[in-house]
């Protein structure tokens, strides 16, 4: 059957659900994943996925842009509503998708090519070929990643040159240059020290203002820094899920009380 565009309803000023997943259920070959998860994201908000290692929160990200519908191995069942279009028709065009949901992965990984081209690559993709227009995106995408002024005199340079805090933030610039909606960050800050660590904590809280965004965390203490709302998985299951606030002091689970609080994982 032929992909047919993607047009997700228009939201309407009193809906603020991004995403909502209702009874997923995600297979690898014979291993079950992910079980019966359920959980709304709402927009313009932080939600931090949290648990321990394989406990199926980056599989789980992974749903929320079809990354795992590539896999001829993985079977899905359950319902993901994204802006009220259900992302597991047949029907579901992944080009605009990818568009309108960024991710970002736990290691920087910027193109072999210029600071410029890889912010620049995005729009070419879809189409934008103006000259003036991509300058114009790549300098706005560069600056909403707090990275401008540390590379505006070297655009050229091969982005491989940059720290690895640098060169994150050039991944989630690249991410921003298609103007998405949502933005899916896969422990972003794993492999890089404080001082970068904070840098983009602090861009996350910048960005929440304009983008949804779903972080992928194994630190407590980021989670409960940057995030509106945090969603505990187990084994394949949600637990539960929250304001951030509540979840950390006053969880309606043991099982998230022994984690939060350090006893496992």
């Amino acid at each position: 059957m032929q992909a047919v565009a993607f047009k997700p309803k228009q939201a309407t000023k009193q809906a603020t659900v991004v995403y909502d997943v209702q009874d997923l259920n995600l297979w690898y070959g014979k291993t079950h994943a992910l079980k019966n998860v359920t959980l709304q994201l709402k927009e313009k908000q932080v939600t931090a996925i949290i648990g321990p290692s394989g406990c199926g929160k980056s599989t789980f990200l992974k749903t929320l842009n079809l990354m795992t519908r590539m896999e001829p191995s993985i079977r899905l069942a359950g319902d993901i509503y994204y802006r009220g279009a259900q992302l597991l028709s047949s029907k579901m065009d992944m080009t605009t998708l990818c568009k309108d949901v960024g991710m970002v992965f736990q290691k920087p990984n910027p193109f072999p090519k210029s600071i410029f081209e890889n912010v620049a690559y995005g729009p070419r993709i879809h189409g934008v070929r103006k000259k003036a227009m991509l300058t114009a995106i790549v300098e706005e995408s560069l600056r909403d990643a707090f990275l401008w002024d540390e590379v505006k005199d070297r655009l050229h340079a091969p982005a491989l040159g940059l720290s690895g805090g640098q060169q994150q933030r050039l991944c989630i610039a690249r991410a921003l240059a298609t103007k998405p909606e949502v933005l899916l960050l896969d422990e972003p800050t794993s492999a890089l020290d404080p001082l970068s660590t904070r840098k983009i904590e602090e861009l996350i809280l910048a960005l929440k203002q304009k983008y949804t965004i779903i972080i992928v965390t194994h630190n407590m203490q980021q989670a409960r820094r940057i995030s509106d709302e945090t969603a505990f998985f187990y084994m394949g299951e949600l637990v539960e899920s929250g304001p951030t606030a509540k979840l950390f002091t006053t969880p309606a689970q043991k099982r998230t009380e022994d984690y939060v609080s350090g006893q496992f994982g």
